[in-house]
């Protein structure tokens, strides 16, 4: 047995302590053990004990518990602030949905209970002295960084097909390769995704596009993400005819995700970016390609796969947003972004930037590289947000017009003028100067 240094918080380590003290087994488990192994911080500490899920609710008596799934085996208990999840040692039976057991067994084997699980660097144990239990070599495909099913992994697929999703998050968020054999299965069993809920599915998906190694991942397993989002197929090898690309749609597609900062919407806006391309495509007389439109039309079949992911209302908006205006022109004049402030506000102005980067990264950058432009541009949004780009900056409101002897739509007119010469450095955001425009602009002197 191989001996680790592990750290393992207090809370934790009490709830191993109560559980050996009870005359039961307790290991932390799974994923905890493979981040802390990677010096990567753990998000959660989970234990599994053979004490069946009743008697761990009598050890931790004196602690608040849930029953978070005691019918699976699993109890939470809240130890110093920190929610432990403790579950039994058990063997799943069968999964009729490929998703869920229809049953699970209780075993007092720990081996028994790693075997069910998906990866073998998730199927590993350790005691709190640091006693590693590795029964499917997971230490070793974790130094050599490699994912890997325990057992074969179309039983495994089968019985939960999230687990295709949660390969390629691994993979692209680890840095970590694909074994041969849980590769091929991954491209065998794709079809199975259709059987997830939409919610999960698009969870890990979420997860995935932020992965460091994200290109790679969408560039190889490009017929799993069809499943997900159809509306990628008709890009895969759609040649552009255009010296400004030197990829097709997809794979364009696939390093633009890669090329920008890891924020979900930002990187899912890319994703959908360019799929309305192909509908749009047409060769003109000298033998070039073009997709006038593109961006509209990609926004039409975004929205389409949008509501499929089952996302939550804002993000689709502001994915939507990002996919209709990802070409939309810039230019870093302080008066243009003060515009394109007033028009997006800073945050989703900020998240458009990023998107145009991802962008460029994937074009052919010999002929025109704007990342220099695109990082002047962000910085001058940057000294902007302090200057007056909507009516609320203006030093001026509505009651000061009504004083004005102002009513009505008359008093919108007005502060949307005055707003409108304010960031074209015509007139001065100041009290007394805005109270002397808009009066000259009431009485109809301008």
């Amino acid at each position: 047995m191989t001996h680790v240094d592990i750290v393992i918080p207090k809370p934790a380590g009490k709830a191993l302590d109560l559980l050996r003290d009870a005359g039961f087994e307790g290991f932390v488990v799974g994923g905890c053990v493979r981040d802390f192994l990677l010096h990567r911080d753990p998000g959660d500490w989970d234990i599994t004990t053979n004490a069946l899920p009743e008697q761990t609710k009598e050890v931790f008596s004196g602690y608040r518990t849930v029953d978070v799934g005691i019918k699976h085996g699993t109890v939470a208990v809240l130890i110093d602030d920190m929610l432990i999840e403790i579950t039994t040692y058990r063997v799943d039976g069968e999964y009729l949905d490929n998703r869920h057991p229809k049953d699970v067994t209780f075993t007092r084997n720990l081996r028994e209970d790693l075997a069910r699980r998906d990866f073998t660097v998730n199927a590993l144990a350790c005691s709190k002295d640091g006693e590693l239990v590795d029964e499917f070599g997971g230490l070793k495909d974790l130094n050599d960084r490699v994912i890997r099913c325990v057992g074969n992994p179309d039983e495994r697929f089968a019985e939960d097909a999230l687990r295709i999703m949660r390969a390629l998050r691994f993979s692209a968020t680890l840095g970590f390769s694909i074994d041969g054999e849980t590769s091929a299965s991954i491209h065998r069993n794709r079809e199975l995704l259709k059987n997830i809920a939409a919610e999960r599915a698009t969870e890990e998906l979420l997860k995935l596009l932020c992965g460091e190694d994200v290109t790679r991942i969408l560039i190889d397993y490009r017929d799993v993400f069809a499943v997900i989002i159809p509306e990628l197929e008709p890009c895969f090898d759609f040649d552009q005819k255009n010296r400004h690309h030197i990829y097709d749609v997809y794979t364009h597609i696939a390093h633009s995700v890669g090329g920008t900062r890891a924020m979900p919407d930002v990187r899912l806006a890319l994703l959908l970016h360019d799929i309305g391309k192909p509908d749009c495509f047409f060769v003109d007389d000298e033998g070039v390609g073009h997709a006038y439109g593109h961006a509209e039309k990609s926004a039409e079949l975004a929205q389409k796969a949008l509501s499929r992911l089952r996302l939550s209302s804002d993000m689709q908006e502001t994915v939507l947003t990002l996919v209709r205006f990802h070409d939309y022109p810039v230019e870093p004049s302080k008066k243009i972004i003060r515009r394109r402030l007033n028009k997006f506000g800073p945050e989703l102005f900020e998240k458009l930037m990023y998107v145009k980067m991802g962008d460029n990264f994937a074009h052919n950058r010999e002929i025109n590289d704007f990342e220099p432009l695109i990082l002047e541009i962000l910085e001058l949004a940057k000294e902007q947000e302090n200057e007056c780009f909507t009516v609320k900056g203006l030093d001026i409101d509505g009651n000061d017009l009504k004083a004005l002897g102002f009513e009505g739509e008359k008093i919108g007119r007005i502060l949307n003028a005055l707003l409108d010469e304010v960031m074209d450095e015509k007139l001065e955001n100041t009290h007394e100067k805005l109270i002397e425009r808009a009066t000259a602009l009431g009485t109809g002197e301008d």
